[in-house]
C-alpha cells in the first residue's frame, strides 16, 4: 500500500489509496463507513458528498502535489472546481489537521 508524507512535517507516513481508473474515481468513499488513511484521486479537481455517510476533509492539490486548498464537507453537498487542482486528497474530517495538511504544504508519495 502506497503511504504519503507532509515536506517538513514529523507525522508517520499516512496510508494511501490511489485512485486512478475513472470507476475509481467516482466511487471514492460512496458507501463505506469511514477510511483508514487517505484517498487520492487522480486526476481530479472537484469532489461531491452526494451519498456519503461522514463528513470528509478535502484538500485540492496542483500537479506538484501542492495544497491548494483545504476544507471539510458534510454529506450532500456538491464542490466547485478549483482551478489548478490536478489531484483531490479526501480523507475523515479533522484527520488533514493532524497530519499537517494545510495550504502550501507539499505531499511526498510513497510507493504510489
Amino acid at each position: 500500500m502506497a503511504t504519503f508524507t507532509t515536506a517538513g512535517a514529523p507525522a508517520a507516513p499516512v496510508p494511501l489509496e490511489v485512485a486512478r481508473s475513472a470507476r475509481e474515481r467516482r466511487r471514492g468513499l460512496l458507501g463505506r463507513e469511514g477510511v483508514e488513511g487517505a484517498l487520492l484521486l487522480s486526476p481530479a479537481s472537484a469532489v461531491h458528498t452526494l451519498g456519503m455517510r461522514f463528513a470528509i476533509d478535502v484538500a485540492h492539490l496542483d500537479r506538484d502535489l501542492r495544497v491548494l486548498a483545504v476544507r471539510t464537507m458534510r454529506p450532500g453537498r456538491i464542490g466547485l472546481p478549483r482551478l489548478r487542482a490536478r489531484h483531490v486528497l479526501e480523507a475523515e474530517a479533522g484527520a488533514m489537521e493532524h497530519w499537517g495538511v494545510r495550504r502550501g504544504a507539499r505531499l511526498v508519495l510513497h510507493g504510489a
